[in-house]
């Protein structure tokens, strides 16, 4: 599941590529990602809205519209979102046929990614480190938001009619912003922005791992109220600190020197001083570096991040410490695994 650093790497490319576009139109290939809401009224209700910005909190993807409206997305476990550009020269135009690809579950295949290329007159552009939109982690896409970037709609009424799962025919768009998800986990939700604090999995989450507010005061609070916890449950804990997965946490810990079964009482201040400081410098590193491709994460251009390259223990189980040459052990905490160097950690 993409952690913190992939989330913020993906919202932080989603303002730099999409922010400011309107929406003129929606297609899903998986209807159940969608939640509370039907695929067409859902389509009927972001059409025409403007992006006013993307943010982050914790794990999920706010994309906020005009007309008090966000879109709350969920990566899930293989979830990734790609920003596609159309060529300029095209007349944004295209009659796409979907096609039916499990007939058991009646999904429908993209209509503008078949096989890594576009289908009619929407031609793509290199992804910003080459091409990787053809990479096949990067095409199983079960829904596309279709963006225009000079829209002059003005309200959510007046734009262009969409037919969901039928014959359509989308007009004026020059840029696709595509939800590519292997395993068919995440979800999409349309909200109202001022009360996406009151949906249940936002009320639940802890404070944001890199916000301002999570200080060492903060680290202190959290850890005393869990005196008989593993650290390393803690740190995987949402409800606690959001953002922290099964990759952070071990390279986290590592950083610190703490082994991931000390209980939070034992640890000394100097010990939940440096654990702190490594919380927010792993955290900030791996934003720094695009985030951490082990598996299906890849960034807005299809691309992988590049904290994978110089990870300490994460899925290093029987190699050898790059510090002190002992074995990389491996153990379940909370159903999850975990690694530690039994040597470097105490």
């Amino acid at each position: 599941m993409p952690e913190l650093p992939e989330v913020q790497t993906i919202v932080n490319d989603l303002n730099k590529k999409i922010k400011g576009d309107t929406i003129v139109g929606f297609w899903s290939g998986w209807k159940k990602a969608v939640k509370n809401i039907s695929v067409k009224k859902f389509g009927e209700e972001i059409q025409g809205r403007k992006i006013l910005g993307v943010r982050r909190v914790g794990k999920n993807i706010f994309i906020d519209l005009s007309y008090n409206k966000t879109i709350y997305i969920h990566l899930k476990m293989t979830g990734h979102l790609l920003v596609k550009f159309q060529n300029p020269k095209s007349k944004f135009q295209i009659k796409p046929k979907p096609q039916i690809i499990n007939q058991k579950s009646k999904e429908e295949k993209s209509p503008l990614i078949l096989s890594g290329h576009p289908t009619g007159q929407a031609f793509l552009k290199k992804g910003e480190n080459g091409n990787y939109f053809d990479e096949r982690v990067n095409q199983y896409v079960r829904h596309i938001f279709y963006l225009n970037q000079k829209s002059k709609i003005k309200n959510q009424n007046d734009n262009v009619k969409l037919k969901i799962n039928s014959k359509f025919r989308i007009q004026n768009f020059n840029k696709t912003l595509e939800f590519s998800d292997l395993r068919k986990f995440g979800k999409i939700v349309l909200a109202d922005t001022d009360k996406l604090e009151s949906l249940k999995e936002i009320k639940s989450l802890g404070i944001d791992a890199l916000s301002r507010k999570f200080t060492l005061k903060r680290f202190k609070e959290i850890l005393k109220k869990r005196q008989n916890s593993l650290i390393g449950i803690i740190l995987m804990n949402q409800n606690l600190i959001a953002g922290i997965g099964n990759i952070y946490r071990s390279e986290i810990l590592f950083d610190a020197k703490i082994l991931p079964t000390r209980k939070a009482a034992s640890l000394k201040p100097a010990e939940i001083k440096s654990l702190y400081g490594s919380i927010k410098k792993i955290l900030k590193k791996a934003v720094k570096m695009r985030g951490t491709s082990d598996s299906d994460y890849r960034d807005t251009a299809g691309a992988p991040g590049g904290f994978h390259k110089i990870l300490k223990v994460y899925r290093r189980e029987k190699q050898k410490c790059k510090k002190c040459d002992t074995m990389i052990k491996r153990i379940k905490l909370g159903q999850r695994s975990v690694y530690y160097c039994p040597n470097c950690q105490k």
